[in-house]
């Protein structure tokens, strides 16, 4: 039997994409807490979320929206990597959020360690990309809105990574879409 890559290309982005979220979720993380949250969107997930980000640019008036909308329509798999309870404190008294202690810290404002616990998920995962040599790049717009969407239930600080595999790294050299009147 021959197979043509071009054949195998979506089903084998998404099996690679299955592949870098156990990357992204056996990362370490502060104190050995697991809050990160990890999910997968594909074909009309991905599509749902561009129509969105087109909804929440013409509301905001957000430009780089548009040109990241049209985009992700571009990749095979799209991952998002968040925290859940993101104000819940690590309990290390460290004093990178700006208060003393984790008990003065108000309970609006993120503990920094989940948030670096998020960036630590993301750099395993954007490795094992690297690896499989997939193109990508990570987002804040689309992780925003796929959060503003509550694709992640219980997720904050949320980014996402779309992937794909083509000749040319659809993510890089982009330009903004002109908006129509």
């Amino acid at each position: 039997m021959i197979y043509n890559e071009r054949d195998l290309r979506t089903e084998t982005v998404k099996a690679l994409a299955e592949a870098v979220m156990v990357a992204a979720r056996t990362a370490p993380k502060a104190k050995g807490r697991d809050l990160v949250e990890i999910a997968m969107l594909t074909d009309d997930d991905i599509v749902r979320l561009s129509n969105m980000m087109l909804q929440v640019s013409e509301e905001s008036g957000l430009k780089f929206l548009l040109r990241d909308a049209a985009n992700i329509l571009q990749a095979q798999a799209l991952l998002l990597i968040g925290t859940r309870n993101p104000s819940e404190v690590c309990a290390l008294n460290c004093g990178y959020c700006g208060s003393a202690t984790c008990e003065a810290k108000p309970k609006d404002v993120p503990c920094v360690m989940n948030a670096i616990d998020v960036g630590i998920a993301i750099g395993a995962a954007c490795s094992k990309i690297a690896d499989y040599r997939l193109d990508s790049r990570v987002l804040f717009s689309a992780g925003w809105v796929a959060k503003r969407m509550g694709v992640l239930e219980d997720a904050d600080m949320v980014f996402a990574i779309p992937l794909s595999s083509s000749s040319k790294s659809p993510f890089f050299d982009r330009k903004s879409p002109v908006k129509k009147e």
